[in-house]
């Protein structure tokens, strides 16, 4: 069974579609809105959205299923790993995932990981600490690193 639904966040509406009971895309609507057919793995992903938005859910345990290439799901099943209120760099993510000179594939992965926020890439910053562009928007990933934060963190280390 297909689902799509929508959710008005803090950072704009969010699309999000499954198949079965996974989810496989949660990204930021820039489009008309279609049908939208609600599933029990849309439900619980949209509770789990709100408790990260609104209650302190600091990680997501959803069935996944993105769409890509087997180097783009090694990336994004990487990304998972980066705690909630931290940062890495691109460089240090190229090299978890086996290869420093993959840096601008990992960045090309990241940048189209179809299931934002619950696959976290905008936890992914420039080695400089650089905010370096994000899908939903430059502004989206400032407030998600605020929301979650990893700006307090890296000024510690300062």
């Amino acid at each position: 069974m297909t689902g799509r639904a929508y959710y008005s966040s803090p950072v704009g509406q969010l699309l999000i579609e499954s198949k079965d009971d996974k989810i496989t895309v949660v990204n930021f609507n820039k489009a008309s809105k279609l049908e939208e057919l609600s599933t029990p793995a849309i439900e619980q992903c949209i509770a789990q959205l709100e408790e990260y938005f609104f209650e302190g859910r600091k990680f997501f345990d959803l069935e996944v299923d993105p769409v890509g290439s087997e180097f783009q799901k090694k990336v994004w099943n990487e990304l998972t790993a980066i705690p909630y209120g931290k940062t890495i760099s691109y460089e240090a993510l190229a090299i978890n995932v086996g290869d420093i000179n993959s840096v601008r594939a990992v960045g090309l992965a990241n940048g189209q990981n179809p299931i934002a926020i619950i696959i976290p890439c905008h936890r992914v910053i420039g080695k400089n600490g650089d905010l370096v562009g994000y899908g939903g928007g430059l502004e989206n990933k400032i407030w998600l690193l605020q929301h979650e934060g990893a700006f307090s963190e890296q000024l510690k280390l300062f």
